[in-house]
């Protein structure tokens, strides 16, 4: 992603923040900026320590996990919870209704590759987990792959 793309996708985010009456800080700015200049997800020491790198300055890692609840609050980032990781939302830019998202990660390279599941697929999971007595908590999927890099 080159730079002027990573400023757009930047103001997309903070308008949305507007719109929702809360405030894109300049940290949660470089904390996504870290995302989404990453080709891989990151966790919140690794966001630590790209944000030392960039900016000079030391922050803590809770501090890091605060910033991401609130992005990922405001369907700005993702957690990975199988690598408990975490990678910027593919449709911040987009102005329409996305589907549940649907992670595709390499178990090579590690890159993941976000796509949608239509809503009669998660319906239809969530039926079968009703029908076994359970109830699904989060329907997002998270698929170990290969890209296509790597099965080359």
């Amino acid at each position: 992603m080159n730079k002027r793309q990573i400023e757009q996708i930047l103001n997309r985010a903070d308008e949305r923040c507007r719109a929702k009456g809360t405030r894109f800080t300049e940290k949660r700015q470089s904390i996504l900026r870290a995302l989404l200049k990453s080709p891989v997800p990151l966790s919140a020491y690794e966001i630590a320590d790209a944000y030392r790198d960039t900016t000079g300055e030391t922050i803590q890692a809770m501090s890091v996990y605060r910033m991401l609840d609130f992005l990922a609050e405001n369907s700005l980032v993702h957690k990975l919870a199988s690598a408990n990781k975490f990678v910027a939302c593919a449709h911040i830019a987009c102005h329409h209704e996305h589907e549940t998202p649907q992670f595709l990660i390499c178990e090579r390279c590690g890159a993941v590759k976000e796509v949608g599941i239509k809503g009669n697929v998660i319906k239809a999971l969530q039926q079968g987990a009703a029908n076994a007595g359970w109830q699904m908590l989060s329907p997002a999927l998270e698929l170990p792959c290969l890209c296509d890099r790597c099965a080359a």
